[in-house]
């Protein structure tokens, strides 16, 4: 198998000249030129020759093929149609790389892990453009995908807010739902010029190791998540008037405040100052009560 090239700028260029290929920002891409950083992303997934891996977005494959040498197989998908022909070419060292030409969300990953490796679960590593990064995340956990980590190069904000605590300004919808899901650590924090072209803020590397099982119980998932949504929805209201003036809850008012008195907090509190094990008994009391005429 031959060894990776593209972590070197100038191949890099090379290749992108070849191709004449001219970068999309609808896409939001920007290609990792760093060998270092590749070197830490394959650690840090904890890539073995047992391991089935979906790379989200591989660009020109620059880090699939430092995957490709650690795996036992890639699975690749990439939704720009133009960068197709570029990775059959640079990946033609590769036989252990199946690259798929379509949008991530709609692809079928638990199917795709049945398929490549037996419904055993997988690991998934990307580059992801900021504005589908929660999109891919979030639909990676809630569809129940067998994957034992989540190993991504996201905006270093995102990877802020992912691995936030309660009472802190980046603290939201996505630090809870990863909490729900994964313990997620900043493994490396990437500077601009690690990237082709120069993205206007810094990344991070951030890994998600996902739970055998959730740490809190909750009687209903989704109502959890609903009642997170509401209570960050409108961050500066207090937590009761979140849930009231939310159009996804359908509870009384009492209802709503009986339950917060519940865990112990008053009126005032504000969604914010909630970890995850008190939104889980949040639910937990409101699931119940007079459950919404409507779920």
């Amino acid at each position: 198998m031959k060894q990776p090239t593209l972590g070197n700028p100038k191949n890099t260029i090379a290749v992108l000249q070849k191709y004449n290929f001219v970068f999309q920002k609808k896409f939001g891409q920007n290609f990792l030129i760093d060998p270092h950083v590749l070197d830490k992303i394959i650690r840090a997934a904890q890539i073995g020759k047992d391991d089935v891996v979906l790379e989200i977005g591989p660009g020109i494959g620059t880090m699939t093929q430092y995957l490709a040498c650690a795996a036992k197989k890639v699975i690749a998908v990439e939704i720009d149609r133009a960068l197709i022909p570029i990775l059959e070419d640079t990946l033609s060292g590769y036989d252990n790389v199946r690259i798929i030409n379509e949008d991530v969300l709609k692809v079928d990953i638990a199917k795709l892990a049945e398929e490549e490796n037996g419904g055993n679960p997988i690991k998934v590593v990307a580059n992801l453009p900021y504005y589908i990064t929660t999109p891919i995340i979030m639909g990676l956990f809630e569809n129940h995908v067998p994957m034992k980590s989540i190993t991504v190069m996201v905006q270093r904000e995102v990877a802020d807010r992912m691995q936030a605590g309660p009472g802190t300004k980046d603290y939201g919808a996505l630090s809870l739902a990863v909490r729900y899901y994964a313990n997620p650590y900043i493994v490396a924090n990437v500077p601009p010029n690690c990237f082709m072209p120069r993205p206007k803020v810094g990344s991070a590397v951030i890994r998600l190791e996902r739970y055998e099982k959730p740490p809190v119980e909750v009687k209903d998932e989704k109502l959890m998540f609903r009642l997170i949504r509401a209570s960050f929805n409108q961050r500066r209201k207090t937590l009761a008037n979140g849930l009231k003036n939310s159009q996804e809850l359908d509870f009384e008012k009492e209802v709503i405040e009986e339950a917060i008195l519940q865990l112990g907090k008053g009126a005032s509190v504000r969604g914010e100052a909630l970890t995850l094990e008190q939104f889980a008994a949040l639910s937990n009391a409101l699931a119940e009560s007079a459950w919404p005429r409507h779920s």
